[in-house]
């Protein structure tokens, strides 16, 4: 039987993904059901009229939160009528409302059985992947009308509670109702389905949690115009550009959700896998996402500092000043069956929370929040000399200490067979992967400037630069490969190079890393056939072993990934090159009703007419929602500079007229415009593209 398609509606950490149909049914291969805080709250959701299953004419996404289903029953037969067909409307804003309405279109009254099994096996997240048995058996409770289902293991309570307008015959499997529709009429029943997270003496908390996040239609509609509204505005004369600017901050928006202890929103990193606060995604997103919506990183800021390590954990791979990488609600890290309450299995997050707290200053002049996260900096930026090197050597290094299920690579590209030789090797531990030098070399850059000029700490400012300046030279000595003229991707423990050629070499000249003799060479690879499949950059180049325009980091492409390496390109003055990689982008964002999934295939371009989806990825997903935004700074060159943004634009050719207003900072509100260029303007590589940048 063919797959159906997947439909999912979400708002934050809470979501829903069904078939085509509305229903869910226990699968293998798909998260599907209704999940909150990493739990599964609905497992079984199945709708039946007269005992048959529906079939789906089809299917409305209304906004992320909302959907509507058209069906009638049984399997479509052709030229004849259907005499009965069913509507589900449903909406998700913290709890789930199904409302149901049977429509008979006879002139004469007809009688129904609607039956809706019901049922939640409360897995874990991680146990959709990997199924295994419940520690507790799940309890279903028919009272007043209700049907409650509970699962209770020591402190860790979890309820799924769902309940019906109409009356209906409830049983410890769902609920049937038996209804008569007159001619020409409709029956409706409205079905409401609330998740407690509860633990041993949480009931007056869960209340309290229950209420702030319960939102209707309406109440999240408004919100989301007040979101769209704070943003800038975008005019432009392409279509798939302004198609992807509004999907993003529309995602965006989905994704923002409240932790189970702050009230504060943060944005989940992807769904359905990641719909938690991940260190390095989290970072990256309001990197990309800061000149239109700065609000998201006080937040995150400090949901980062109040979880930064402070001892030293094997199981957690925890460390002084570490900055976690993922924090989980569910059952396995509640019993520390998985290390993720939370883990710190990344070695980038932590010279990256340095990063983002200059960012921010230099964007908003909010230098109270500098001055608050002092210590976390400080912590962190220490981290980077004593626990981060864990060879002594100078460069930050990884490897786990939690054998049994801690992260093998603690880089963004994290997959076991990531990190490799151009001959398909998988180098020993400890690695030093080499965009992780680059963004220590930027934080300790950054760290020097918060001290100078917010810490009153001019010593300790010198002695960060004079270490970034050492090891800028020496990075640049021991990793470039001198006969392939570029980065290494790694070294290993010994020192050795790990030759494979890939797109983090685009991360090192984001960072500044890259001394300004090479900076040309790094971006004629980057846009050389092996790496750039036309689409964008691939992760790793055709020429390696391993390379596999399938494979999640060896050989796909990752729009997060891609922005970043637009951002280098515009810091060393590869405006061209950085505006090639924007409108591959765009492109690519176009054939996918403008949002940008986690990552898809890396085939050239000339093989297809279209980018190929790769078949897991994430979407909507936080650090590809933000990708077109991060695009639109790069493309229109804005850079703060003291009270004033710089405007430099240098737009991909034949794309016209393009306008931001209102764009938020220190500044006030100002706009930037720019218009593409024709070849026969002949714009260098370098040259900015405008007679001379605007500062406002």
């Amino acid at each position: 039987m063919p797959m159906r398609k997947s439909i999912s509606i979400l708002d934050g950490n809470t979501f829903l993904v069904c078939d085509d149909r509305g229903d869910v049914d226990p699968s293998p291969s798909v998260p599907t059901g209704l999940f909150s805080y990493d739990t599964r709250f609905l497992s079984t959701w199945r709708l039946s009229v007269n005992g048959e299953r529906l079939h789906a004419l089809s299917v409305d996404d209304i906004r992320y939160f909302e959907s509507r289903f058209f069906l009638v029953p049984g399997e479509p037969t052709h030229y004849v009528d259907a005499t009965v067909s069913v509507i589900r409307d449903r909406s998700i804003g913290g709890s789930f409302t199904e409302n149901l309405a049977v429509l008979n279109h006879t002139d004469t009254e007809t009688t129904l059985t609607v039956r809706v099994d019901m049922a939640s096996d409360f897995a874990d997240i991680f146990e959709v992947k990997n199924p295994q048995g419940k520690k507790a058996p799940v309890q279903a409770i028919v009272e007043e009308g209700q049907l409650r289902l509970r699962y209770r293991r020591d402190s860790f309570h979890r309820e799924t509670v769902i309940s019906s307008s109409a009356p209906a015959r409830v049983d410890p499997e769902g609920m049937t109702f038996e209804v008569r529709v007159p001619a020409q009429s409709e029956w409706q029943t409205r079905l409401h389905v609330r998740t407690l997270v509860l633990g041993a003496h949480e009931r007056d908390f869960r209340d309290s949690l229950e209420l702030r996040q319960a939102r209707s239609p309406a109440e999240l509609d408004e919100q989301l115009r007040q979101w769209t509204a704070t943003a800038p505005r975008l005019k432009c004369d392409s279509s798939s550009i302004t198609t992807a600017y509004r999907r993003s901050l529309v995602d965006l928006a989905a994704l923002r959700y409240t932790s189970i202890t702050m009230a504060e929103e943060l944005v989940a990193a992807g769904l359905p896998w990641f719909m938690t606060v991940f260190g390095r995604d989290s970072i990256f997103t309001c990197l990309q996402a800061l000149p239109f919506t700065p609000q998201l990183v006080p937040a995150t800021l400090g949901t980062l500092a109040y979880g930064q390590g402070s001892r030293l954990d094997d199981f957690r791979d925890e460390e002084p000043g570490k900055i976690l990488h993922e924090l989980r609600y569910g059952e396995s890290a509640g019993f520390e069956e998985q290390p993720h309450s939370p883990y710190y299995g990344a070695a980038d997050t932590t010279p990256l929370f340095v990063v983002l707290l200059d960012e921010y200053e230099r964007w908003t002049g909010d230098g109270a929040v500098v001055r608050a996260y002092e210590f976390e900096a400080r912590a962190a930026l220490d981290w980077i000399d004593t626990y981060g090197d864990l060879l002594g050597t100078g460069y930050v290094w990884y490897e786990t200490r939690n054998r049994d299920n801690g992260l093998v690579n603690q880089c963004w590209k994290d997959s076991p067979d990531s990190i490799c030789h151009r001959d398909g090797r998988l180098p020993p531990f400890p690695r030093a992967t080499c965009e992780q030098q680059g963004y220590a070399y930027d934080a300790k850059i950054r760290g020097a400037r918060l001290a100078r000029l917010f810490w009153n700490d001019p010593a300790y400012a010198d002695r960060l630069e004079r270490e970034a300046a050492e090891l800028k030279a020496r990075f640049n000595e021991e990793f470039w490969i001198a006969d392939g003229e570029y980065y290494a991707l790694a070294l290993d423990a010994e020192g050795n190079q790990v030759d494979a050629l890939s797109s983090n070499i685009g991360h090192l000249l984001w960072s500044g890393i890259v001394e300004e003799s090479r900076a040309g060479r790094v971006a004629e690879l980057l846009l050389g056939d092996r790496l750039f499949s036309g689409w964008g950059v691939r992760t790793l180049a055709t020429d390696c072993a391993r390379y596999n325009p399938l494979g999640y980091h060896v050989g796909t492409v990752w729009p997060f990934d891609n922005s970043i390496i637009a951002w280098g390109l515009w810091r060393y003055g590869y405006r061209r090159e950085a505006a090639t990689i924007c409108q591959a982008m765009f492109d690519a964002a176009d054939y996918f009703q403008g949002r940008l999934p986690e990552a898809f295939a890396g085939y050239p371009r000339a093989r297809t007419t279209y980018p190929v989806e790769y078949p897991t990825a994430c979407s909507p997903q936080a650090w590809s929602a933000g990708t077109p935004l991060l695009l639109l700074r790069v493309i229109l060159g804005l850079q703060p500079h003291d009270e004033h943004l710089i405007i430099d634009p240098v737009l991909p050719p034949g794309l016209g007229r393009l306008e931001l207003l209102d764009i938020p900072g220190r500044w006030g509100r100002i706009d930037a415009l720019g218009r593409s260029r024709t070849a026969a303007d002949g714009v260098p590589p370098g040259s900015g593209g405008q007679p001379a940048p605007g500062v406002w």
